[in-house]
């Protein structure tokens, strides 16, 4: 799977875990994943927020990692991947501004290649239109917003452990989700995993 790359969309306070383990994961079963930042290139790094759920009424937020990008923004071809993963935390909430990412978004939509969203990372998905007549789902908050895109909202189980697919669309509400996300991620990839 060497020649088959992943990109990642990332942002200063990405959420730490949601860039991370998918990151990893995906390279240790030989993909080849790329990280971007609009305005970044290969070598900067993005800062990374550590969202944790601890009794109150919402996440708690802390500072996490620095997280190197690998590859330059500016030179996605989105035809050199097959699949995309947007991580959520608090990076998707401006990321969606930038006119390139939302173009990047429906390309690989309009290619029906493979996207994996979650947590917060569906506010990119509903800001570049991909989700109208879709069942989705997301961080709870973010619920609002996915409904307004157009999108049918699949219930979050109450440890926040499941994810859905919908064509190439794999969703998630937050990291307790990635043995789910991940493995959806997969199927839709046509991942062929022997062990």
């Amino acid at each position: 799977m060497a020649d088959k790359k992943i990109l990642f969309l990332a942002g200063d306070f990405v959420e730490d875990l949601e860039l991370m383990v998918p990151f990893q994961a995906l390279a240790a079963l030989g993909y080849k994943v790329q990280a971007v930042c609009p305005g970044k290139k290969a070598g900067d790094i993005v800062r990374t927020a550590i969202h944790d759920f601890e009794g109150d009424q919402t996440y708690t937020e802390k500072r996490g990692h620095n997280f190197v990008l690998n590859a330059d923004f500016a030179a996605v071809n989105t035809a050199d991947y097959v699949g995309l993963v947007v991580p959520g935390g608090r990076a998707p909430e401006y990321l969606r501004l930038d006119p390139r990412v939302l173009e990047i978004v429906r390309e690989f939509d309009a290619a029906k290649k493979p996207i994996a969203a979650i947590c917060h990372g569906p506010q990119i998905l509903a800001a570049a239109g991909i989700l109208k007549g879709r069942t989705s789902m997301a961080y709870p908050a973010v619920q609002p917003e996915v409904l307004a895109a157009g999108s049918s909202w699949s219930a979050v189980s109450p440890g926040a452990d499941n994810s859905v697919i919908d064509g190439n669309l794999v969703t998630a509400p937050a990291w307790p989700a990635h043995p789910a996300w991940i493995r959806d991620f997969l199927k839709v990839l046509g991942a062929k995993i022997e062990i």
